[in-house]
């Protein structure tokens, strides 16, 4: 692993001091990009962009080439966990997530 470049959130976690707040951004604020979109577009499912190591870390870092941020949040969402487990998901347009066989009751 190379040296870091810039260590301020790091540093303010340690509560060390720093030069300014230290600014981050999540996937989610990275949606309006152009550049996100088509690598969602060559996943083919929003599932796939989330479980291939190589497009998470892609999206991840898109936004950190385009802003002075200090950080990202690494790209996955909290849909990886139900889908693991087995649970079919479907994408509906306009209505979002669902789950066609949602659990009932206690495994």
């Amino acid at each position: 692993m190379g040296e870091l470049r810039n260590d301020r959130l790091l540093r303010a976690l340690l509560r060390e001091p720093v030069d300014r707040t230290p600014v981050w951004i999540m996937r989610q604020a990275g949606r309006y990009l152009p550049e996100y979109r088509e690598t969602r577009q060559r996943a083919g499912s929003f599932l796939t962009l989330c479980s291939t190591p190589e497009l998470a870390c892609e999206v991840t870092l898109q936004p950190l080439a385009r802003f002075p941020l200090d950080a990202a949040i690494l790209f996955s969402d909290i849909l990886t966990v139900p889908a693991a487990m087995g649970m079919e998901l479907k994408f509906t347009e306009g209505e979002g997530p669902s789950f066609p066989g949602p659990l009932r009751s206690a495994a």
